[in-house]
């Protein structure tokens, strides 16, 4: 590494997250015309909880102004009776979020409510927006005052000095000054307004529930509610829900797709339908194709919980080796736990993993999972499964090496932390302990996906970016905190 990529690392991301997975940062939700509104959303963020455990928040519209709840925390523990019975109205929009460990606090949640000469608005957005810093800038020299380090602020002001009179008008105005990744969900007094950006980088879809209209990050959430999914929100799209109905524009100059893949690896629920495909069965398609590119002689397939749990299934079945339930994840576990003062080993994995020695006990293991970021967990748990009894431990990952940082709304390491930006294959498995290491080409995940590489993101697996990042802005984008 250079020295000013060394540079350039040490700025990038001075407050990230350090544990060994990637975190999406927010999933949104919305609700038309529905007498329980914000009950319906309260449900809806449980539903998209996967994608944002930090902070949650309502907004809702009683047509004559809009009211405000949110707070640090899961749904569950955020939201009481009384919080929902002063968010009154048919209207009501919704936010969870993943934040960065310098920016968790209760003035960054989401969604953001401002009072301007356009009425009162409020948003939720899930993304990230490369060039927030440098309009930030701009907008203080010429008097500004921001509240939060969200980037998400950069569009409200944008909207608040549009000189546009119409709401949709300003929106697209200040959305056309903005480069990145956006799903966004306004309310206002009488409608809510759903944007993608032109790449369609983040999920956004539409979904019908008698008479009200729902948009939600992912399918999931109107399962819960007893919504029908309609259609995705297309890239570069704009849709204006209120007494006309659903009112779709299309704004935007149009830009090449780049849908994030990562959201069928790692981020999505298996049981959504995003990008208009089963994220479920795309799973079992990269476990299949791993099994055909990476094959092992073994006694069983074991999937690390649960995000490995499709992929294995995939590759059990190509491969007719057995599956089995090899790891028991303990579900009740928050992100931060108090650790006896006298070591244990491996205390951080275990309190979230645990081997079944009965099942792993003599036998050649296959271990799925979908990714691997610092190497430092499946370390562990391939040590683990050796002193449970395993023979041989053989780790078979279902997407590509991951070597580049994301700009786009994941949360991400630097790329030094990556171990696979840093060192081989052969490194890789020595590390982590395996007797062997396979990884999925980047052939066969596009196969799986079922897209080709220009209509997909897949910078964190090449390191090329659809929207370029230039240097300035790699080193203050992350002064803003990421929505």
């Amino acid at each position: 590494m250079t020295a000013q990529e060394e540079r350039l690392d040490r700025t990038l991301r001075p407050t990230r997250a350090r544990d060994d997975r990637f975190h999406d940062e927010c999933g949104v939700f919305g609700v038309y015309h529905h007498p329980e509104a914000a009950h319906l959303t309260y449900l809806g963020l449980h539903g998209l909880q996967h994608r944002g455990q930090e902070s949650a928040g309502i907004v809702s519209s009683s047509g004559d102004r809009l009211h405000e709840e949110k707070g640090m925390g899961h749904v569950a523990r955020i939201f009481r009776k009384t919080m929902l019975r002063r968010l009154k109205g048919d209207l009501a929009i919704g936010h969870v979020r993943y934040s960065t460990a310098g920016a968790s606090s209760v003035e960054n949640a989401q969604p953001f409510l401002i009072d301007s000469c356009k009425g009162e608005i409020a948003v939720a957005h899930n993304g990230n927006l490369v060039n927030a810093q440098a309009i930030r800038m701009a907008l203080e020299r010429d008097g500004s005052i921001f509240r939060t380090g969200s980037d998400t602020e950069v569009i409200l002001h944008l909207i608040a000095r549009s000189k546009k009179d119409d709401l949709e008008a300003a929106i697209v105005e200040a959305l056309k000054q903005v480069e990145g990744a956006y799903s966004l969900i306004f309310i206002a007094r009488d409608r809510i307004i759903g944007v993608r950006d032109p790449r369609g980088f983040r999920p956004l879809s539409l979904g019908r529930l008698g008479d009200a209209h729902i948009l939600s990050s992912e399918s999931c959430a109107f399962d819960l509610i007893d919504a029908a999914l309609v259609r995705d929100i297309e890239p570069g799209e704009m849709v204006v829900i209120g007494e006309a109905g659903v009112k779709s524009y299309r704004p935007f100059p149009p830009q090449p797709v780049s849908q994030c893949i990562f959201e069928y690896v790692y981020f999505s629920r298996p049981d959504s339908q995003v990008f208009g495909r089963s994220v479920h069965e795309v799973r079992k398609r990269l476990g299949r194709n791993l099994a055909k590119e990476q094959p092992v002689e073994a006694d069983i397939v074991v999937p690390v919980p649960d995000s490995g749990m499709y992929a294995a299934l995939g590759y059990a079945r190509e491969s007719k080796i057995p599956f089995a339930l090899g790891l028991v994840r303990n579900h009740y576990v928050g992100r931060t736990f108090i650790e006896p003062k006298q070591a244990i080993r491996h205390f951080g994995v275990k309190v979230k993993l645990n081997p079944v020695k009965e099942v792993v006990a003599g036998k050649r293991v296959v271990l799925v999972d979908d990714s691997i970021v610092r190497g430092t967990t499946s370390k562990k748990i391939v040590r683990m499964l050796r002193e449970a009894g395993a023979r041989e431990v053989h780790v078979r990952v279902s997407s590509p090496p991951t070597v580049a940082s994301c700009y786009y709304g994941i949360d991400t390491p630097t790329r030094r932390e990556l171990i696979a930006a840093t060192q081989t294959q052969d490194e890789i498995r020595d590390f982590i302990g395996a007797d062997s290491l396979g990884y999925l080409s980047p052939e066969g995940m596009l196969e799986a996906f079922g897209r080709p590489q220009q209509a997909t993101c897949t910078a964190c697996f090449t390191g090329i970016y659809p929207v370029e990042v230039e240097e300035e802005e790699r080193e203050k984008e992350h002064a803003l905190d990421a929505s």
